[in-house]
C-alpha cells in the first residue's frame, strides 16, 4: 500500500514540476527571466504547502480510531486517501474476523467441563476459563499476568510444572475443594507457551474405590459360606463312618443353607448389575396397586410363619404404570426386611393410599429394632449393614435396599426412611402422578 501511494505521489510531483517549468518558461519568454523564476518559486511554494497540509491531514487521520472516514481530497491525494481507506477497511475486516474467531474459541473453552489455562514461558497466566478458576481457586479479573506457581501452591503441581516432563498427566488433590481430585496435563505449544488442562476425576476415583470395596465385599460374602461348606464336606469325607445319620443330616442341612445363601447373593448381584449397567427401560404394564399390596402381604405372612402380627391397610385403588416384576421385587424387599429385623411377637403393617397430588404411596412399618440416624443415609449402598452379624443370621445379602433404590429410580419414585432406635422403622415409597392412575 505505501509503495503504491508513494508511486502516485512521485508521479504527481513530477507532472506538477513539469507544468511549473513549462509555465515559467512561457512567462520568462514573455516578460523576462526574473518573472519566470518568480513564477517557478511561487508555484513550488504553493505545491509544497499543499502537500505538507495533506500529509498533516493524513498523519492526524492515522491517529483516529479505525473506521474513521478519510479527509476529503481531490486528484492524486484523493487517490492516495482512497487507497489508504481501502487497505484500512481490509485490515479492519481481518481484525474483526480474527476477533470473532478468538471469541468463539474462548466461548467454546468456557463451555468445556475441563479447565483450560494458558501460561507464558515464565509461567504467568495469560488466559483461563471458568472451570480452571474453580479447579485452581483462581480469579480471571485479578490473577491474569501473575505467576501461576505463586497462586497454586500445591507441591506436586509446582514440581510437575517445573520438571518440563509432561509425558504422563499429574493426579493431584486440590486444597480448594473438599474431596476434589484433579488430573492435570501440560501441553507445550508455540514459543515456550503452555496449555494446562485439568479434569475433575473425583467421581471416577470414588467409583474406583467403590469397585474395590465391592470386590472385597463380594469376596468376603462368598468366602464365609464356602468355608462352612468346605468344612462340613471335609469333616464328612474324613470320617463319614464316625457320624450318625442325624449328625450327617444336620451337616447337610447347614451346608444347604449356606449354598442357598450364596445363590441368593448371586441372584441379587445379577439383578443389581442389570439395573446399574443400562438395563432397558422397564416394560410399562398396568399394575393394580391394591392387588400388589395384598399379594406381598400374603408372602410376608408366609415368611413370618406366625412369628409376627402382619396387617394391611388400603385407601383408594388405582393402577401403577411400570414393570410388575420390578415393583413386586421392591415392595417385597421392604417387607422381608421388616420381618428380618422385627423380633418375634412384633407388629408389621403395610399399606397403600392415594395422595392428594394425584400420586400414590406405599409403606411398610414395623416396631422392630430400629436404626440409628447416622446409618439411614447409607442404607441403600451395596453391602452396607447396620449390624453385619444380625444381617447374616437373618439371611440378608446386603443388596436388597440397593436394588429397591434402582428400581424406584427407574419408576421415578422416591424412597424415604424414618426410624427410631429400639422403636421401629417406616419405609415409604411415593409414586408421582405420571406413574399412577386412580380408579
Amino acid at each position: 500500500m505505501l509503495v503504491r501511494s508513494l508511486r502516485f505521489l512521485w508521479t504527481a510531483a513530477a507532472l506538477t514540476l513539469a507544468a511549473l517549468l513549462f509555465m515559467s518558461l512561457i512567462v520568462a519568454a514573455s516578460f523576462g527571466t526574473g518573472w519566470g523564476v518568480g513564477v517557478l518559486v511561487v508555484g513550488l511554494i504553493v505545491v509544497g504547502a499543499r502537500n505538507l497540509y495533506q500529509l498533516d491531514c493524513l498523519l492526524r487521520w492515522s491517529r483516529t480510531p479505525i473506521g474513521t472516514p478519510v479527509p476529503p481530497a481531490h486528484g492524486t491525494w484523493g487517490r492516495i486517501y482512497a487507497e489508504f481507506e481501502r487497505r484500512s477497511r481490509q485490515s479492519h475486516e481481518v481484525r474483526d474476523r480474527l476477533s470473532a474467531a478468538l471469541a468463539r474459541f474462548q466461548d467454546a473453552s468456557q463451555a468445556m467441563r475441563d479447565g483450560v489455562l494458558y501460561l507464558s514461558r515464565s509461567n504467568t497466566i495469560e488466559w483461563l476459563n471458568q472451570c480452571a478458576e474453580q479447579h485452581f481457586g483462581l480469579d480471571r479479573t485479578r490473577d491474569l499476568g501473575a505467576p501461576v506457581t505463586h497462586l497454586v501452591r500445591n507441591p506436586d503441581f509446582v514440581r510437575y510444572l517445573q520438571s518440563r516432563h509432561y509425558g504422563e498427566p499429574l493426579v493431584m488433590h486440590s486444597g480448594r475443594g473438599a474431596g476434589l481430585t484433579l488430573q492435570v496435563q501440560v501441553i507445550p505449544f508455540g514459543e515456550d507457551q503452555y496449555l494446562v488442562l485439568s479434569r475433575d476425576i473425583s467421581q471416577i476415583e470414588k467409583l474406583e474405590t467403590m469397585r474395590r470395596d465391592f470386590v472385597a465385599n463380594v469376596s468376603h460374602e462368598l468366602r464365609t459360606p464356602l468355608t462352612v461348606i468346605d468344612g462340613f464336606l471335609e469333616t464328612l469325607s474324613d470320617g463319614l463312618d464316625d457320624f450318625g445319620r442325624d449328625e450327617v443330616h444336620r451337616f447337610l442341612v447347614l451346608a444347604y443353607e449356606q449354598s442357598s445363601r450364596m445363590r441368593r447373593l448371586i441372584d441379587d448381584l445379577l439383578t443389581l448389575s442389570a439395573l446399574e449397567t443400562g438395563a432397558p427401560d422397564p416394560v410399562v404394564e398396568e399394575v393394580d396397586a391394591a392387588d400388589l399390596v395384598q399379594e406381598v402381604n400374603k408372602e410376608t405372612e408366609l415368611l413370618s410363619a406366625g412369628r409376627h402380627t402382619v396387617t394391611m391397610k388400603v385407601d383408594g385403588s388405582g393402577v401403577l404404570h411400570g414393570s410388575y416384576k420390578e415393583l413386586h421385587s421392591a415392595v417385597a424387599n421392604l417387607a422381608s426386611n421388616a420381618v428380618r429385623y422385627t423380633p418375634d411377637g412384633g407388629h408389621i403393617e403395610m399399606g397403600w393410599r392415594r395422595l392428594d397430588d394425584g400420586g400414590g404411596e406405599f409403606w411398610v412399618q414395623d416396631d422392630g429394632i430400629g436404626i440409628e440416624p447416622d446409618h439411614i443415609p447409607r442404607l441403600t449402598e451395596r453391602f452396607y449393614r447396620v449390624d453385619r452379624g444380625r444381617s447374616r443370621e437373618t439371611g440378608g445379602t446386603g443388596l436388597g435396599l440397593a436394588i429397591v433404590k434402582h428400581i424406584l429410580t427407574r419408576h421415578q419414585a422416591e424412597l424415604s426412611i424414618h426410624s427410631t432406635l429400639g422403636k421401629g422403622s417406616r419405609f415409604v415409597v411415593r409414586f408421582p402422578p405420571a406413574r399412577f392412575t386412580p380408579d
